[in-house]
């Protein structure tokens, strides 16, 4: 359940009203103007049937400056709310809204000290697991990646069109995987690695089930942000089908086994892909794009784009998988 509440000047009560009175709200409230002209609505709802009012509440207000709304999370009321028949347009429904998921996202996306602290910290991890064939060290480097927000980040932006937020997970991710890379690289050259870990070389044996693992982690990843669960545990998801490839990709590069690198990036390539691809088909069957019909239409284009271009790379990898089988 979710709590809108929402402040305004009082000139724009009685259309307020009218979208309360539209709205699937379990209850609401909306008051009487106070000494400074101003009206307070609040509003519970069940999962996400909020995200209607939020859109038109934003649409009304967009040119006045004078005016919030604020999401929160309900843990229980009282008393219990009659269930409600499901219709077959409100299935697809997320429990958590854009904004909310928004403001996760873009929060993952940023490129901050702690990213790349925690990036260079899992791979130095990673790359020990792997060369020792530790798979609980492994999985403990997977356990710190940060590489779920850039990832989610990239696919969350397509689906709403936001460039900006686009272009910044894309950067965050981007300089995730390079410095880990780098650093992947420095211990394969430096320092002595057992290329014969069947941990290392499992990285290099690609096939058709590691499009299906990296496709089964970003969608699971997707949905948990859209249904508004927490997404640790399918961080780790995501992080096995990024950070191990990865930290193989430069122990490899680093020890000049040339094959194994190609073979090792080769997943890595194909496990972004599918990740993207996963994450985008999710959000768009979940319904989750921008909210003006302006914004629909340029994000629709721009959905459409990515998926050709993401089933286009995963055609083209899919063969090149099969060719180096």
């Amino acid at each position: 359940m979710r709590l809108v509440e929402a402040e305004f000047p009082e000139s724009y009560c009685d259309q307020v009203k009218k979208y309360a009175d539209l709205a699937e709200a379990i209850h609401w409230r909306l008051s009487d103007p106070d000494s400074n002209g101003r009206c307070v609505l609040r509003a519970v709802f069940d999962s996400g049937a909020a995200q209607e009012l939020v859109d038109a509440l934003q649409g009304l207000f967009e040119d006045e400056k004078n005016w919030r709304i604020i999401v929160l999370p309900v843990e229980a009321t009282a008393p219990r709310p009659e269930p409600k028949v499901v219709e077959n347009d409100r299935r697809r429904k997320t429990a958590a809204l854009r904004e909310e998921i928004y403001q996760d996202t873009a929060a993952g996306a940023a490129l901050s000290g702690d990213f790349l602290l925690l990036t260079a910290l899992s791979t130095i991890v990673a790359a020990i697991g792997l060369s020792a064939n530790n798979i609980a060290v492994v999985i403990g480097a997977m356990v710190i990646a940060p590489l779920l927000g850039p990832v989610l980040a990239f696919a969350f932006a397509a689906a709403i069109g936001d460039l900006g937020l686009l272009l910044k997970s894309a950067r965050t991710a981007m300089a995730g995987l390079a410095l880990g890379a780098v650093i992947a690289i420095f211990i394969g050259g430096l320092f002595p690695v057992d290329f014969t870990s069947p941990e290392l070389t499992s990285r290099t044996a690609i096939g058709l089930d590691a499009i299906a693992l990296a496709l089964a982690s970003g969608g699971a990843a997707a949905l948990s942000i859209a249904a508004g669960l927490p997404a640790a545990l399918v961080g780790v998801m995501v992080a096995v089908a990024l950070l191990p490839p990865s930290a193989a990709v430069g122990i490899f590069l680093g020890g000049g086994e040339w094959e194994s690198a190609f073979r090792a990036g080769l997943l890595l390539t194909v496990n972004i892909v599918c990740v993207n691809l996963a994450a985008l088909t999710v959000f768009a069957y979940k319904g989750i794009g921008p909210r003006t019909w302006i914004e629909k239409i340029s994000a629709g284009r721009a959905v459409r784009v990515n998926a050709a271009v993401l089933v286009f790379l995963l055609v083209l990898l899919t063969a090149a998988i099969i060719l180096a089988r």
